[in-house]
């Protein structure tokens, strides 16, 4: 067997792009379905990427980002770079939260989508402020 050939086994960096394909993909509101057709692969391939559990290409990553609007750093973004194996979650300011983790659970996702379908930058400041204060009452 020539060295680097045969049996592949995806790593905690498949995962992390995985992780950072659905959570891209969920933010937009598009279907792993719908992300499966405009790439001609299954749903179930789709969840096999998100899952980290197949390696995804560096063309089809490169399909991913266009479908998705994001460049292909996007998938990257978050890895640590002195132990690529092991990619560091993002961490919340005081160093315990993991906020990728809240982005991703449906109360996430829904803050997430209500927050930017405000346009007044008013609005979204009061919206910020009041978080703020209620978090602070606990």
């Amino acid at each position: 067997m020539i060295l680097g050939m045969g049996t592949r086994t995806a790593t905690d960096i498949d995962a992390h792009v995985g992780a950072r394909i659905r959570l891209r993909r969920m933010l937009i509101g598009l279907s792993q379905e719908r992300l499966g057709d405009a790439l001609g692969v299954t749903f179930q391939q789709i969840q096999k990427y998100e899952r980290g559990a197949n390696r995804i290409s560096a063309s089809k990553l490169y399909e991913v980002s266009r479908v998705l609007g994001v460049p292909v750093s996007h998938f990257l973004d978050g890895l640590n770079g002195q132990n690529a194996q092991k990619p560091q979650p993002p961490k919340g300011p005081d160093g315990t939260e993991n906020i990728m983790e809240f982005v991703r659970s449906p109360e996430g996702l829904a803050l997430n989508r209500a927050f930017a379908a405000i346009e007044d930058p008013r609005k979204k400041r009061a919206v910020l402020d009041l978080v703020r204060i209620m978090a602070d009452e606990d």
